[in-house]
């Protein structure tokens, strides 16, 4: 991947960092995602994750894993006039830096330095690989289960980069790269903490806007106040000094992370609410075929109300135990005719402690001999 202009950089003093854009199939769904580069001038080694957007959290993490996949801190970043470091941009190179920027750069004790407008050329060796990324990693468009799932395959391509010559240099970029770290900035002992904080008021639906998205917490807490945490690809929620909702991070607007374990007791309670949750339908709209027909079985044989509430009593077993022994159990149960809640509980619990899994009737069960009653007549007694 392309050379460097000018004159021979220092060993581990600068290095480029920018963004670019690329697609990614997540879960089954096409993706737009950010690409984080970073890209040591001297010897050529880089750094390439995805980010859901460029978002200054992100834009934080991508630097706190390039400086630990690094082993360093680059004395020297170079950039483009990103809004997430700068605030105004004034005459020649001065900048008025964003104000959590500079206490990030202050932390690491790195220099910024920021190009002239419209001269992206100055980091050339970025841009380079910005390019050389999405045709060599995103080409064809990748598969994944999970965006960390993605990152974890790019960085086994970052760590395999680098057995080559660049144009012009005499070692190849490990070599090089090898030589550089030495010279790179000590990490702080403790990691920078990129967390954002808010405080909210649960609403009557349970949940709590947060940057224009809703998570859900458990029904208990409605109209409390809490205090939430944002990291780049979590939220926690916490009611005082008690954790009581974990989500996913959301990007985009008005979107919704509804935990079904955070509504079954409250359903529970009133099951002709069942069908018309929101947190029922998105669930039911991908849940296996087997809870379904557990459902129907439970209805048909208890009747509709009695049916939900038993059926409701297996999907609270998912805060406990995990989706593949549950549906295994359920199925089981369904082949086996058991019909509650009870006996689909029993297969899992009985499986997970590693007891024989065969559930069919015992063949010439050994019984008790009929009881001699006459012996009674012995004792005797007032008549």
């Amino acid at each position: 991947m392309g050379g460097h202009q000018g004159s021979d950089p220092q060993t581990g003093v600068e290095a480029e960092v920018d963004w670019g854009n690329c697609i990614a199939i997540l879960g089954g769904v096409e993706t737009r995602l950010k690409l984080f580069c970073m890209r040591s001038k001297f010897s050529g080694k880089h750094l390439v994750r995805c980010y859901p957007c460029e978002r200054q959290q992100a834009f934080f993490d991508g630097h706190i894993k390039g400086f630990s996949f690094f082993g360093g801190v680059f004395p020297v970043l170079i950039y483009d006039n990103l809004t997430t470091a700068v605030q105004k941009i004034l005459r020649g190179k001065n900048r008025v830096l964003q104000e959590s920027y500079d206490k990030f750069r202050g932390y690491y004790n790195f220099e910024p330095r920021f190009c002239n407008r419209g001269q992206g050329h100055e980091k050339g060796g970025v841009e380079g690989l910005v390019g050389y990324a999405r045709r060599n990693y995103m080409v064809p468009v990748p598969k994944s289960d999970s965006l960390e799932e993605l990152n974890q395959r790019l960085l086994k391509d970052c760590l395999s980069y680098g057995g080559h010559q660049i144009d012009g240099r005499e070692h190849t970029v490990n070599e090089l790269y090898e030589k550089e770290k030495g010279d790179l900035l000590s990490l702080p002992d403790i990691q920078f903490s990129n967390l954002e904080t808010a405080g909210c008021k649960v609403d009557k639906y349970s949940t709590v806007m947060v940057d224009k998205n809703r998570y859900s917490v458990p029904t208990a807490y409605a109209y409390c106040k809490v205090r939430v945490v944002l990291y780049v690809d979590e939220v926690e929620i916490f009611y005082g000094s008690k954790k009581i909702a974990s989500h996913g991070r959301l990007f985009g607007n008005n979107k919704w992370s509804l935990l079904p374990e955070h509504y079954l007791e409250l359903i529970l309670k009133r099951p002709q609410a069942f069908e018309s949750a929101r947190v029922i339908r998105q669930w039911r709209s991908n849940w296996p075929v087997c809870l379904e027909r557990l459902l129907d079985k439970f209805c048909q044989k208890q009747g509709y109300t009695k049916g939900v509430k038993e059926f409701i009593l297996v999907l609270m077993l998912y805060k406990g135990h995990s989706a593949e022994a549950i549906e295994s159990a359920v199925e089981t149960a369904l082949s086996s005719g058991a019909g509650s809640s009870q006996a689909v509980k029993h297969i899992l619990i009985h499986r997970e402690c590693g007891r024989d899994q065969s559930f069919s009737a015992l063949e010439n069960w050994q019984t008790f001999p009929a009881p001699d009653v006459s012996i009674y007549g012995q004792i005797g007694g007032g008549r």
